[in-house]
């Protein structure tokens, strides 16, 4: 069994904003895959399906991002997963809009969500698939910038990269080692 995250912040008023791209890659995932999400008892947002024999589990935590651990965590013990069987996919600030890059482990690098994952598992060592964001303009706020919309002219960019992060996880979902999705996708 695999449990795939896409971090974000629950509620239309949210919807399209970059802190959102993780539920974004999510849904596209739902959608490919063909299931609906369902409120769970764990404040999350579940919905499943298998590749081939193995149960995959696609959820959207409705905890905000802060506090993505407190459904991550008890979702995980349920289930009886060990983080080696989670990806993270979610929104960086420190790499250029549009641009996905894989991880097997490493820091929270100052995102509260995955700080509150961490910190609800005790390790940083989960894979994780990042989407680049960029950092705020001018005098932009970080908590503004990420809890704002793409502009027009970056619409399209970050469409195809939510694409190819969803490409890059049923590319790891299709019995592929997590070290070679890296080398396909980074």
């Amino acid at each position: 069994m695999k449990m795939i995250v896409g971090l974000g912040n629950p509620g239309s008023k949210y919807a399209a904003t970059k802190h959102n791209v993780g539920f974004q890659t999510v849904d596209e995932l739902a959608r490919r895959h063909q299931v609906t999400f369902k409120k769970n008892p764990f404040e999350a947002e579940v919905a499943e399906f298998f590749q081939g024999t193995e149960k995959i589990l696609l959820v959207k935590p409705q905890t905000f991002m802060n506090e993505s651990g407190r459904a991550v965590g008890p979702l995980m013990t349920y289930f009886g997963l060990l983080p080696e069987e989670l990806v993270v996919i979610y929104d960086d600030l420190d790499m250029e809009p549009g641009r996905i890059r894989l991880r097997e482990k490493g820091s929270a690098g100052g995102h509260n969500g995955m700080k509150s994952i961490m910190q609800h598992l005790g390790t940083q060592t989960f894979k994780r698939v990042k989407i680049g964001i960029g950092r705020p303009e001018g005098r932009d706020t970080v908590v503004h910038h990420v809890l704002s919309p793409f502009p027009k002219s970056k619409q399209a960019e970050m469409e195809i990269a939510m694409k190819m992060a969803a490409d890059a996880t049923d590319y790891y979902l299709d019995d592929n080692s997590f070290i070679d999705t890296m080398n396909r996708y980074n």
